[in-house]
């Protein structure tokens, strides 16, 4: 992780910033300095970081070691196609399959198995609930099988009963994507979509569950769209004051942590300077920047962000340290078992049979083991 890199004395106070992945399934000796000099903020787990559950929560006890804070843990676990622990226990249904159910009790009941699961292994905040209204099951802009509700009122139920009994474990929730993928005709892992909605028509259809919920969301994340109508430079929304700043800090006066989705994503590498995001992301409003997969780019990340002026980051770093402070508190690891773990997974599997029926809860979803590269969230 060190060769190519930049090293700084300003490395630790810019890694506070960062969600940074992970190479593998354990931290080598590289890896582990660059995380003790950089002091990241937190981390996001996939699929190749996970091989069995003691590999696991022993991964994560590490990450959280190797920080003199309490770090974010975190982790896309959605249900169906998008469940990092799937690679070693049973898949929880989609949220299209639990919405098509139409049993808030089921919902309710995989908010309460995520929590726990992530509590296990050491997690402390999900990446999740999905908010995005889905004009079409089936486009491809990232959504398929991810979304809750066909309009506001169906994702504010189905999406608050997972969010209310998650956050009850004790787990952190993450709204997302705002400003909305819904009309995107592309996938923001390839390429930035472009979003002709206005600010009148998002607020009367795509924002309506984050300001219902905006109260029990711990966090929100923003997508990676150009809208015109928000601002009209055309500048990624993640990387947008207009719309980070602008609207959700000041106009919804939203003072939870906001992060933004991976900045490994086609819709950033391919139209902005690696530089220039990292910072511009955080002048937005964002407090912290997902670095998923460039993991060896996180020096040189972090030597950019402590560069920032004390008053750009003022704000964002009093909301960090509260952050850390409730973490600690209200967030700590359960105790681990292989028994634990073993009883959870059946119910998991007991969820799945009830939503799906038993020979539907044999099947997998129908895309996994096609991963692309850049894995989405």
């Amino acid at each position: 992780m060190r060769g190519g890199l930049s090293s700084g004395n300003e490395a630790g106070s810019g890694g506070q910033y960062l969600i940074i992945g992970v190479p593998g399934a354990e931290l080598d000796a590289e890896t582990r300095h660059a995380i003790e000099e950089i002091q990241p903020g937190g981390f996001i787990l996939f699929g190749r970081n996970i091989k069995s559950p003691v590999q696991l929560r022993t991964l994560i006890d590490d990450l959280r070691a190797s920080v003199r804070h309490e770090p974010v843990i975190t982790i896309d676990q959605e249900g169906g196609r998008v469940s990092r622990l799937k690679e070693i226990g049973s898949e929880p249904p989609s949220a299209v399959q639990l919405r098509n159910k139409g049993d808030l009790a089921l919902i309710t009941e995989h908010g309460r198995l995520t929590g726990r699961l992530l509590r296990l292994f050491g997690f402390n905040l999900d990446l999740c609930p999905v908010l995005d209204v889905s004009f079409d099951d089936d486009a491809d802009n990232s959504l398929k099988n991810r979304t809750y509700g066909r309009d506001p009122e169906e994702v504010i139920r189905c999406a608050g009963a997972f969010n209310k009994a998650l956050r009850a474990e004790g787990i952190l929730s993450c709204g997302k994507h705002f400003p909305g993928y819904s009309a995107a005709a592309v996938d923001p892992h390839h390429d930035l979509p472009e979003i002709p909605r206005t600010r009148a028509e998002l607020e009367a259809c795509e924002w309506v569950p984050y300001r219902r919920m905006q109260a029990e969301l711990d966090s929100l994340m923003i997508g990676h769209v150009r809208n015109r109508h928000l601002d009209p430079t055309g500048i990624a929304s993640s990387l947008s004051q207009p719309m980070v700043g602008g609207i959700i800090r000041n106009d919804w006066a939203y003072d939870g942590l906001v992060m933004t989705d991976d900045m490994d994503m086609g819709a950033i590498l391919n139209e902005y300077g690696f530089d220039e995001a990292m910072r511009r992301s955080i002048e937005a409003g964002n407090d912290m920047i997902l670095l998923c997969h460039r993991v060896e780019m996180a020096r040189q990340a972090a030597a950019v962000l402590a560069k920032l002026p004390a008053e750009v980051t003022a704000a964002t770093r009093a909301r960090l340290a509260r952050l850390r402070a409730r973490l600690k508190q209200e967030a700590a690891p359960h105790p681990f078992s292989i028994e634990a773990h073993t009883k959870l997974d059946a119910e998991v599997y007991a969820l799945r049979e009830a939503v799906l029926g038993i020979d539907g809860a044999k099947a997998r979803s129908a895309d996994d083991g096609k991963r692309s590269p850049v894995e989405t969230y």
